[in-house]
């Protein structure tokens, strides 16, 4: 029988249609890694074909915007906005406009064009989070920025024009209203239960382990009770911190093997599903750091979202959590295998 179930930090109700129950076989492949690396800007040796460099992990003795690069960060050339102008509001009877000014950068991953982050070497990963971390943290000291998202599409479907391996981090002058509504909630179930309600759900997952996908020490891997999509996965850090910036040094490294292990799954369980990820963090100047909990949300992108859903608020998922968390769970070997090589 179908279940609806709550979202405790969004309040959204999800179905989980049971009845429909998929298994990850019944999902159709997509060509992700279309044969673009002809014309691919991010590949080494094209560095020029890119805005300049704005930072890089690279070999010693190699010079800026040169071959050599491990990673890189380089502005969007399209970005969706500007570094110039001002945050002045102006009003027009109800409505509200200022420019468009912010942050676009692009992280690119790795000089290899044919791979993803599920793929790389932890200690490559982790090259990549300190990447995130160089620029989430230097985007902080302009006083224009309220928030920065970092997030990645992986594949068509999920949004991706190329297809060499790359995030993104656009950097915002207002809030966005998912931050803002979950920073709400969490501030409404403190008020009441004077706790964390991420630590909350934490507490209650590492105890009944149905939606456990994979921990360490420090980070863990999960289904959401309330999972919008088929095998949707958050990861979050299992001590309550709410600033992705604030992120230690010593916690880069395993932060990168939960985020590879996971990405690792899904690739092997799914067949390297088109996904998106994003980086949930407190906004920038936000005091509220006892409410909140960063954490990252991956969504394959298995399914469409379709006029019920528009019209409603809610969703239709037709993987159960447990049943995902479990499919997941049960690839270790795949994984262990791609991870060695």
């Amino acid at each position: 029988m179908p279940e609806l179930r709550k979202d405790p930090i969004s309040r959204r109700w999800v179905i989980i249609a049971t009845e429909r129950a998929a298994r990850p076989t019944d999902f159709p492949h997509e060509e992700v890694a279309p044969n673009d690396v002809e014309r691919c800007p991010f590949c080494e040796g094209r560095e020029g074909e890119t805005p300049p460099e704005i930072f890089a992990f690279r070999a010693a003795g190699t010079a800026r915007n040169t071959p050599g690069w491990r990673v890189r960060v380089v502005p969007n050339k399209y970005p969706a906005l500007r570094i110039e102008g001002g945050t002045e509001r102006t009003h027009v009877g109800i409505f509200a406009r200022m420019d468009g000014v912010g942050a676009h950068e692009v992280i690119v991953e790795t000089t290899e064009h044919h791979t993803h982050l599920g793929l790389l070497p932890t200690d490559h990963v982790a090259d990549v989070i300190r990447a995130y971390l160089q620029r989430y943290r230097d985007l902080k000291n302009d006083p224009r920025f309220a928030y920065a998202l970092l997030f990645r599409n992986h594949g068509r479907t999920a949004g991706a024009s190329l297809s060499h391996p790359h995030s993104q981090l656009i950097a915002l002058p207002v809030v966005p209203n998912r931050a803002a509504h979950e920073l709400e909630a969490a501030e409404r179930y403190f008020g009441r239960q004077g706790r964390c309600i991420y630590c909350a759900m934490l507490e209650q997952e590492m105890t009944s382990r149905q939606r456990v996908v994979w921990e360490n020490e420090h980070f863990i891997a999960l289904a959401p009770y309330a999972a919008r999509f088929p095998f949707e996965t958050w990861i979050l850090p299992k001590v309550h911190e709410a600033d992705f910036g604030a992120v230690a040094a010593e916690l880069e490294v395993p932060l990168a093997r939960a985020l590879g292990e996971t990405l690792s799954r899904l690739h092997t369980c799914l067949k390297n599903p088109p996904y998106n990820f994003m980086i949930h963090t407190i906004p920038y100047r936000e005091e509220a750091r006892h409410v909140y909990h960063w954490h990252l949300e991956i969504i394959p992108r298995l399914t469409q979202v379709a006029g019920f859903e528009w019209g409603s608020g809610f969703y239709i998922n037709t993987v159960v959590p447990e049943d995902a968390a479990r499919f997941l769970r049960e690839v270790t070997r795949g994984v262990e295998a791609i991870r060695a090589r």
